[in-house]
C-alpha cells in the first residue's frame, strides 16, 4: 500500500478514484507518563514523553487509514493529511484523511 502526502505518485498513474479514507488513534499517557511529562516542562524542552505518544498515535493513525483503504479495494492513498489535537486532559487525537486510489505503474 502506498501512502503519500503528495497528490499524486511519480511513475504511477490513478486509474480510479475510490473516495475519502481516515484513520484516527486516541492515546493518553498514564499517570506515571503525565508526571514524567509534567517534570519535563518544569524542566523545559523537548517533552520526550508526549513526543512517543504523538507517534504511536501517527503510526496507529495511518494504519487504520491503509486499512480502510484496502478493504475498499484501493492500493495507495494519496493527499494524507494529519491533524493533531487534544481532548480532555492529556488524550490526544491524531485524525489522518487522503484519498483512496487504484493506481498503476506508468509504462
Amino acid at each position: 500500500m502506498l501512502v503519500v502526502t503528495t497528490p499524486s505518485i511519480p511513475g504511477y498513474r490513478v486509474v480510479r478514484v475510490i473516495g475519502i479514507v481516515s484513520g484516527m488513534s486516541i492515546r493518553t499517557r498514564g499517570f506515571l507518563g503525565r508526571l514524567a511529562a509534567g517534570i519535563e516542562a518544569i524542566v523545559g524542552g523537548r517533552s520526550e514523553a508526549y513526543i512517543t505518544e504523538l507517534k504511536k498515535a501517527r503510526e496507529e493513525a495511518l494504519r487504520d487509514l491503509a486499512e480502510e483503504a484496502k478493504r475498499l479495494g484501493a492500493n495507495a492513498v494519496v493527499g494524507v493529511n494529519f491533524e493533531t489535537s487534544e481532548i480532555l486532559e492529556g488524550f490526544l487525537v491524531v485524525t489522518a484523511t487522503g484519498t483512496a486510489v487504484v493506481v498503476e505503474k506508468e509504462s
